[in-house]
């Protein structure tokens, strides 16, 4: 009872005081830092997990490169689609019309590293990459597949991991005729690898797949080695990824099974999810968030103006402020369809956030 009163005073003061900073507002604008294909020449911060202030992390816009030589499908192939209720064997004939939908873009991009972006008719909300950006979206806010705005893009397959749904419109559209293929993908930086081969062998190009999985797993060593080295070796900072909706009052914490724990892991933070047995994608609650103690907060960019900002944040979650991260305004984001949307641009992701997390902008 005495912690929970505790807990009440100290939420009532952050409620005073983060009113009062979007009262005054005047922030100064958040730096930007971009992956520039290595950490090597960055300055590092003296200390990281007391740092200040936001940080954006991004990638170019033609970060996203296909591999060399690309192979055409070599059609028919059998693979085996893992469906919700079970396993079955399909065979894939035409690829000529290709939608790859699922909840983080990872499907679209791993077609468009394998060199096939050209089969690609339609997109998902989440696939954000420069190169897909004409092609219409096919799901909703809620990520939701439209099957009218499907089957006006007479599709001949549909490649998805069923992160996405309702699955009544995914058995309507396989009924109508369309090819449904669903592809295991774990959301981790080894499962961008592991779906760029699985990929591959759907589309007829298994070569490929093999070689952009080498490819992704080589840039991705690369970047950790150097991580290895600017990380300090003790004092690492406290890191939590939160997944914040406003417009719908979502604040969800983000843990194990999620990919943000193999970022923050990868990125020699402390997973202090983990450190509470957070499994998945659970709704936030004040005194799981005032537990954590977090150093410092990932979110998602849109999700942080869905907010209204860091001052947003603030106000609508006064235990935010109650944190290490929320009283430095410690807030690293990155796009929505880009940092947790595992898959050839992840070698990117990674080393742009640890440029935020770990060096001074601008170096």
């Amino acid at each position: 009872m005495r912690r929970a009163l505790t807990l009440a005073a100290a939420l009532a003061l952050a409620s005073v005081l983060a009113g009062c900073a979007v009262a005054g507002g005047g922030s100064s604008p958040t730096p930007v830092v971009t992956a520039t294909g290595s950490l090597e020449g960055a300055v590092p911060l003296p200390d990281p997990a007391h740092a200040t202030g936001p940080v954006t992390a991004a990638i170019p816009d033609g970060a996203l490169v296909p591999i060399d030589d690309p192979a055409a499908p070599s059609l028919p192939v059998e693979v085996v689609s893992h469906d919700p209720g079970g396993d079955r064997q399909v065979e894939v004939t035409d690829a000529s019309r290709l939608l790859a939908l699922d909840i983080s873009g990872s499907l679209a991009a791993t077609v468009w590293g394998l060199g096939l972006g050209d089969l690609l008719v339609g997109r998902d909300m989440s696939t954000t990459f420069a190169q897909a950006a004409d092609l219409p979206v096919v799901t909703s806010g809620a990520h939701a597949i439209d099957a009218e705005s499907v089957l006006a893009l007479r599709p001949t397959l549909l490649l998805t991991d069923g992160t996405i749904g309702p699955r009544d419109v995914v058995e309507q559209l396989r009924a109508s005729g369309v090819t449904v293929v669903f592809l295991p993908a774990e959301p981790s930086l080894a499962g961008a690898s592991d779906l760029a081969r699985v990929v591959g062998e759907a589309l007829g190009v298994p070569e490929s797949g093999a070689r952009l999985a080498e490819r992704i797993d080589q840039q991705v060593a690369a970047i950790r080695a150097q991580i290895d080295a600017l990380a300090p070796p003790v004092d690492r900072p406290r890191i939590v990824f939160l997944y914040l909706r406003g417009d719908a009052g979502v604040y969800y914490l983000f843990g194990e099974g999620s990919g943000a724990d193999d970022l923050i892991r990868a990125l020699h933070g402390v997973d202090v999810a983990a450190e509470l047995d957070w499994q998945g994608e659970r709704p936030m609650t004040d005194e799981a968030l005032v537990a954590a103690a977090p150093d410092v907060i990932l979110v998602m960019t849109d999700g942080l103006a869905s907010v209204g900002g860091i001052d947003g944040l603030l106000a609508a979650k006064p235990a935010v402020a109650l944190t290490p991260a929320g009283e430095r305004r410690r807030i690293i984001d990155m796009a929505d369809g880009v940092v947790l949307g595992f898959g050839p641009r992840s070698p990117e992701v990674l080393e742009a956030l640890a440029r935020a997390l770990y060096t001074e902008p601008g170096s």
